[in-house]
């Protein structure tokens, strides 16, 4: 008997770009529309098949999964990981290729996939099981560990669609780890609950990957790819750039587009449409000569800049750096507009060419490789553009605090506090 549990070959999925939007039909719309059928039936086809029209999510993905295994994709947003994971939970169809699924597959892909609005939290644990093809009998026997780890027995007679989207969440995922697939297929949707849920989900899904149940997962936690994971796929571009060991793929990741002399440009195909009319041209790291330097000394002042154009002018724009270390811990985030006071004087951006720069002080972070990350969004209206790993730097700690030791410590930062000593017995 094989020991495979996901073979894909030559996977691919075609979407059409541009539809036109749904309007309220009238019953001579419905008329007419049906009419005309067989006419819009052969126009979508040839829609479909014009490359202008159409964009490739994914294509030519070919790779197997073991039993067992517990293998990570990652990959930047848009990349086609949702949609590798969308084919394989049987949610949408290929456009070519073949994929095969030996074993009941639990899927956690989006808030609230697979949840009836209507039914109650009860009733949609015994509805996802009998869909795992299990029995009352065997769901019951689940049913109060699902309720304690979700922590919502109090709601569990609610209907779901006044759930929040962190009930949901914890829900979710608790019937998707307890109803025990042999597959488990979960996307990056742990971010909607809280750091202590987070953990608890993170720690169960690691218990099944030590029961020897197969889990595909998908997650900008770096941090949580690398404990839970020992190989994983690096999606780009709608293909498989590379299968590799953890430790080496996310590095590969990490790495990938970014620009080793402390300096990151975008080409126009990186460059999503909604972006307009913003325009990322440069992101650097300056020393304090106002050289651009990938590699900082922990005891100085740097700077980090970025150069932007825009086409016509935006109000409420801010600029934003996270900083993450190496493996995808936070460190900080900033924008250039947290000064309230600039906020106001930079309301609203005329179109034109910008810098916006901020300092970090000497003595801020420890040794190691740190990660920018690049947003440009006006707050709860719209997000421009957006890059999770923009750019890559490292920090040397010569001379930094404590070096006169030689052990390694703990941290991304590694301030200069000022300490004082006084006897007290004299």
């Amino acid at each position: 008997m094989s020991d495979i549990a996901i073979r894909v070959e030559n996977i691919g999925k075609r979407y059409r770009i541009g539809a036109p939007s749904q309007q309220f039909r009238t019953l001579r719309d419905v008329v007419v529309g049906a009419a005309e059928a067989p006419r819009r039936w052969l126009q979508g086809r040839a829609l479909l098949s014009d490359p202008v029209n159409t964009i490739w999510a994914l294509r030519g993905v070919s790779f197997e999964v073991r039993q067992g295994q517990v293998l990570g994709v990652i990959g930047r947003n848009g990349a086609g990981k949702s949609t590798l994971l969308k084919i394989l939970s049987r949610v949408t169809e290929p456009t070519e290729g073949l994929g095969e699924i030996h074993g009941r597959v639990g899927s956690l892909l989006e808030v609230g996939t697979g949840f009836h609005p209507e039914l109650t939290g009860r009733e949609n644990i015994f509805l996802n099981g009998a869909i795992l093809g299990m029995k009352r009998v065997e769901i019951a026997r689940k049913f109060d560990e699902i309720v304690e780890f979700s922590e919502i027995g109090k709601f569990i007679d609610t209907p779901v669609k006044r759930y929040s989207s962190g009930m949901y969440l914890r829900l979710a995922f608790a019937v998707a780890a307890h109803l025990e697939p042999e597959i488990l297929v979960v996307d990056e949707v742990l971010a909607v609950g809280d750091a202590e849920f987070q953990r608890k989900c993170l720690g169960k899904m690691g218990d099944v990957a030590q029961q020897g149940r197969t889990v595909l997962f998908v997650s900008h936690n770096m941090s949580a790819v690398l404990r839970l994971t020992q190989e994983a796929l690096v999606i780009e571009k709608g293909g498989l750039a590379l299968r590799a060991p953890t430790a080496e793929a996310v590095d590969y990741y990490l790495s990938r587009g970014m620009a080793r002399q402390g300096e990151r440009t975008w080409e126009a195909d990186e460059l999503p449409d909604p972006a307009s009319p913003f325009k990322p041209l440069a992101l650097r790291v300056r020393n304090p000569a106002g050289k651009v330097v990938d590699t900082l000394r922990s005891v100085e002042a740097a700077e980090i800049e970025v150069e932007y154009q825009l086409s016509a002018p935006v109000t409420g724009l801010r600029i934003g750096l996270y900083l993450n270390t190496g493996r995808g811990e936070p460190v900080f985030t900033s924008f250039d507009t947290d000064d309230p006071a600039l906020f106001e004087s930079m309301e609203t951006r005329p179109a034109g060419r910008y810098l916006s720069r901020c300092k970090l002080p000497a003595d801020l972070l420890n040794e190691g490789r740190f990660v920018i990350g690049l947003n440009a969004s006006s707050f709860r209206i719209r997000r421009y553009f957006q890059d999770e790993q923009a750019l890559s730097f490292t920090v040397d700690a010569a001379g930094a605090p404590g070096m006169h030791w030689p052990e390694n410590r703990q941290g991304p930062v590694r301030p200069r506090l000022d300490w004082q000593i006084d006897r007290l017995d004299s």
